[in-house]
């Protein structure tokens, strides 16, 4: 293991932090997710970890000139740089919002590192 990290590329560690940023996003959606399912003493007990937890993430990627975007609940644009997954099942004229994001959209200094993956859904008029 001694020396391993070497021979790794700007471009390899670039990717891998994304990775783990991903990951780290998908975790804390979970974490969230499982916090509003505690009652209100169990969650005001770990609410601050999860909250430091979320600052240290931004303020890491931030320190690498990453920012994560999420775009839950905003009008679906085909321009957006994220894949809906689903956006098949709709009619072209149909008004969608952005339902759920699978992976966040990922910016650097320079502009899209990585595009997102969303769910959208129909807007009922």
């Amino acid at each position: 293991m001694e020396g391993q990290g070497a021979d790794v590329s700007p471009q390899q560690l670039s990717k891998s932090l994304m990775d783990v940023a991903v990951e780290a996003w998908r975790f804390s959606k979970l974490f969230a997710k499982l916090l509003s399912k505690l009652d209100a003493g169990e969650q005001a007990r770990y609410q601050s970890q999860f909250l430091w937890f979320v600052k240290k993430l931004s303020e890491n990627l931030e320190a690498s000139g990453l920012h994560l975007v999420n775009v839950e609940g905003h009008p679906y644009d085909p321009g957006v740089a994220a894949t809906a997954l689903n956006v098949g099942d709709f009619a072209p004229d149909d008004r969608l919002v952005v339902e759920q994001m699978l992976e966040p959209i990922i910016m650097g200094p320079a502009g899209l590192l990585r595009a997102g993956t969303i769910l959208v859904r129909k807007v009922e008029r």
